[in-house]
C-alpha cells in the first residue's frame, strides 16, 4: 500500500511541475529555459513504452530467431512451391 501511494504522490507532484512549466511558457514572457526543459522533458517521457514487459511473459511473443526462421521457412516454401527443384542447390547453374 505505501508503494502504491508513493506512486501516486510521485505521479501527482511530477504532473503539477509539468503542468507548472508549460502553463508558464505559455503565458509568462519571463519564462525562460527551465520551463522549456521541463516541459520538453516531461513530454519526452510521455512517449517512452511503459507498458512493456520482459518477453518470455509477454502473451504471443515470438521467440528471439524469429526473422530467421521467417526467412528460412520462405525460402523452402518458395523453393518447392514455385517450380524450383529441391533436389537442385540454389547457387547451382542449369
Amino acid at each position: 500500500m505505501t508503494g502504491r501511494a508513493v506512486r501516486w504522490g510521485a505521479a501527482i507532484g511530477f504532473g503539477a511541475v509539468w503542468w507548472w512549466a508549460v502553463l508558464r511558457l505559455a503565458l509568462s514572457p519571463e519564462s525562460g529555459a527551465w520551463e522549456g526543459a521541463v516541459a520538453a522533458g516531461g513530454w519526452g517521457i510521455s512517449l517512452l513504452p511503459v507498458h512493456c514487459m520482459p518477453r518470455a511473459r509477454a502473451a504471443g511473443a515470438l521467440g528471439a530467431g524469429r526473422w530467421r526462421d521467417a526467412w528460412r521457412a520462405g525460402y523452402r516454401s518458395a523453393e518447392q512451391g514455385h517450380g524450383g527443384r529441391p533436389d537442385r542447390d540454389p547457387g547451382q547453374a542449369d
